[in-house]
């Protein structure tokens, strides 16, 4: 995603790249005529996912703030049910269950963030507040972190969390591989989509004992190898789901 987004950057002429000393950087063009915005809108369900962009806007001084749109799950279905691509109920109220809302007193970087009520119409007042939170961040861009035993023990506990999320995503890809397979077997319509629920549902159980883990064991250990515990986490789910698949496959013949 990240090059992607850098690569249209690079197009529009906004950021320059360069090598020093062996390392690649990236620096904003000094051609722009005003101050340039950046809106990344996304999910960003987990703070780890929140992070990394903090990280990037740490490392680069430049300011950061988060916009998030409070709705309730039950509104969402609708708003979904109305709009031309629809996404699954249960992946909507399944996210709706592990957002991590903003939280300043805890994490100091969150500072700049505000929480809008978006099941109405917006407020005048509202959108007001939106800039001059961003005025407040163009003025005051983030400084980088002096290298410290403290900081990166954050750093450390933040990719933990991130764990979960590239876990998710590598399990993602099995259910999807499974469900494909599924088809190609010609299973009935209707054992698919049972067969869809449960292999989400073991899915969830998963990942829930793996937040479990994260963040009651050792996070220095948990991020000296990330790729490790996701692979592992996807071994586990191949293992299991093979049995559930198996089950479906005889009801077939």
């Amino acid at each position: 995603m990240w090059e992607c987004f850098i690569q249209s950057l690079k197009q529009q002429h906004i950021i320059s790249e360069e090598i020093h000393r062996g390392v690649q950087q990236y620096s904003v063009c000094n051609t722009c005529p005003r101050p340039l915005v950046i809106i990344l809108d996304d999910n960003f369900y987990y703070q780890s996912m929140r992070y990394e962009v903090y990280q990037i806007a740490r490392r680069n001084s430049l300011g950061f703030f988060q916009l998030f749109l409070e709705c309730p799950v039950e509104l969402c279905l609708q708003r979904n049910r109305e709009r031309g691509c629809l996404v699954n109920d249960e992946t909507i109220r399944l996210m709706s269950a592990k957002v991590q809302l903003p939280d300043p007193e805890k994490n100091s970087w969150e500072k700049a963030s505000l929480i809008m009520k978006s099941a109405e119409n917006v407020l005048e007042e509202d959108i007001q507040k939106v800039f001059e939170l961003l005025d407040v961040t163009l003025e005051n861009p983030e400084k980088p972190f002096e290298e410290n035993i403290a900081q990166k023990e954050v750093d450390r506990a933040i990719c933990a969390a991130s764990v979960l999320h590239q876990a998710d995503q590598a399990i993602r890809r099995l259910v999807s591989q499974s469900m494909k397979t599924a088809k190609d077997k010609k299973l009935t319509k209707c054992n698919m989509k049972l067969l869809s629920e449960e292999l989400n549902k073991l899915k969830t159980v998963l990942l829930e004992d793996l937040r479990h883990v994260t963040f009651q064991g050792n996070s220095i250990k948990l991020c000296s190898d990330v790729n490790t515990v996701v692979e592992e986490a996807a071994r586990k789910f191949d293992q299991k789901k093979e049995d559930i698949v198996m089950k479906f496959q005889k009801f077939q013949t």
